[in-house]
């Protein structure tokens, strides 16, 4: 009895002793593979159809064109290095680059996603992407993204960078549901943020504004802005109300054009219902 499991023992280590042993030939096998292995092609992938960075720069980043990859031994080449160079680009999220075994290296970009584009009261231009992230503009490409002007004191110092302003995050939170809403992505073609520091939206039909405030309640404001559009305007026209306030979650206030009266509009809380009420105040010039 002792004897076998002697011999059990003596079979197991043989067999780690084997399996160890050809690990070993196989990387080494590999590593002599590898020494062998000379980058023959680039290739660099870039999804999505917004390109603010194009494979011609990525190129110049990682120097393909100036023969430093193509052609040189794989073991001298720093994948990491290439993959930091890569992400210093204010445009570029992540990077990641590999190698084969046949010598081709390949490069996989995800670009940052604009989802406002701010100009601010200091005549700064820059984006904010879907992180919150300050990104400058780009010469190659143009992003159609919700636009923000008026009294925005967020200022950007031509890198990337966190929000620091209490506006910009309002801004952003609002520009986040917009572009995450068909409906109002199409409607809503800028924000104006006035002298108060309130949010003024303004659609791309008629010559109204919408009174927004800040970015708190957004989804119940924009269903109160739905249901006025779908009760009230058919009955008055685009062009009646100069403002929509909406910035009160339980009411929406129509300020008519030419010093008509201002009409109250009580939300009542339920879909496509609201009660129009009449305001017998006048509106102040």
């Amino acid at each position: 009895m002792f004897k076998k499991r002697i011999w059990k023992h003596i079979l197991i280590g043989c067999i780690w002793a084997i399996s160890l042993g050809g690990l070993v030939v196989l990387m080494s096998f590999i590593e002599f593979k590898k020494a062998r292995v000379f980058c023959r092609e680039v290739k660099i992938y870039i999804p999505g159809n917004q390109y603010f960075i194009d494979r011609e720069e990525v190129d110049n980043i990682l120097k393909v064109h100036r023969h430093q990859l193509v052609g040189r031994n794989m073991e001298s080449i720093n994948l990491h290095n290439l993959e930091n160079k890569l992400r210093a680009n204010p445009f570029i999220e992540s990077a990641k680059v590999y190698a084969d075994m046949d010598g081709i290296i390949k490069v996989e970009i995800s670009q940052r996603q604009p989802v406002i584009r701010i100009m601010n009261q200091f005549d700064q231009d820059f984006y904010i992407d879907q992180n919150g992230i300050k990104i400058p503009m780009s010469s190659n490409f143009t992003a159609r993204v919700l636009a923000a002007n008026g009294y925005i004191d967020e200022v950007f110092g031509k890198k990337i960078d966190t929000l620091h302003t209490e506006i910009a995050r309002q801004l952003f939170k609002t520009a986040e549901f917009i572009s995450n809403d068909s409906l109002w992505s199409a409607q809503i073609a800028q924000v104006y943020v006035n002298q108060d520091h309130q949010l003024e939206l303004i659609p791309r039909v008629g010559t109204n504004r919408i009174l927004l405030g800040n970015a708190d309640s957004l989804e119940a404001k924009f269903h109160n802005l739905l249901v006025f559009y779908k009760q009230a305007l058919p009955q008055t026209g685009w062009d009646r109300y100069k403002l929509i306030n909406i910035k009160f979650t339980g009411q929406v206030i129509g300020v008519k054009s030419d010093n008509f009266k201002k009409d109250s509009l009580k939300a009542a809380g339920k879909a496509d219902s609201l009660k129009l009420t009449k305001d017998t105040s006048q509106i102040k010039d």
